[in-house]
């Protein structure tokens, strides 16, 4: 608090700043280790369920056991599509319980799972990227401020004359502490980014082989020519 309260204007501000970008990152890392892990666990989960079930039906009214899940976002969007076509298809055909192909069937259902993928990848996102520009731009807010106090020193130094250690030091040390700021507001945020990217990762992954999979049994079950 003492080399706060002895900082010049202009670093004062550049330390808010810069305490602003680390307290914002340290709430986001909390929400998104919260959200990620609910995520990963209940998709597990989830897929547990899923394989041992099998019935569509049978899932789709145990899936609020899951809402953190995206799988069972995706599984959602792609049932209620599924029932659509399969109603469209009974009224059409005279055939109920089977999807055309010839209509589009399958298409559509694959669109609905592209959608909910992307809206669901958005959501797992969201708020990260401000690690990343936390990461990238509070190193060098840091050494503006320290850049800037030191100038500040030196300045003080040719008015009062004298460049002893005694003169030169604390104006120094005051100048320093934006960059040592800086670099605990980046090094947090820059390690928390690459790790959610890496979870990100794996669940896009999970969602892409869960979409392959519920289309297979689309096929395989429901599809007709």
């Amino acid at each position: 608090m003492t080399l706060f309260a002895g900082t010049g204007l202009v670093v004062k501000l550049v330390l808010v700043v810069l305490i602003f970008f680390s307290v914002v990152s340290w709430a986001i890392i909390f929400f998104k280790l919260l959200q990620i892990n609910r995520a990963n666990g209940e998709s597990d989960r989830f897929l547990d369920f899923f394989w041992k079930t099998k019935r569509f039906d049978a899932i789709s009214s145990q899936l609020d056991r899951f809402g953190n899940s995206p799988l069972s976002v995706l599984f959602n969007e792609g049932y209620a599509e599924l029932r659509r076509l399969l109603d469209k298809g009974g009224e059409q055909r005279d055939e109920p319980g089977v999807v055309s192909t010839d209509l589009g069937g399958i298409d559509n259902i694959a669109r609905a799972l592209r959608r909910a993928t992307t809206s669901e990848i958005t959501r797992l996102e969201k708020y990260v990227t401000f690690l990343a520009t936390t990461g990238s731009t509070a190193p060098f807010i840091g050494l503006f401020g320290t850049v800037w106090g030191i100038m500040n020193a030196f300045k003080g130094i040719g008015e009062t004359g004298s460049a002893s250690l005694a003169v030169v030091a604390p104006g120094i040390a005051e100048a320093l502490i934006a960059t040592a700021i800086g670099l605990v507001a980046a090094i947090p945020a820059v390690m928390a980014y690459n790790h959610f990217q890496h979870k990100i990762k794996v669940l896009i992954a999970s969602m892409d082989n869960f979409s392959t999979e519920f289309l297979n049994i689309v096929q395989r079950t429901f599809a007709g020519k």
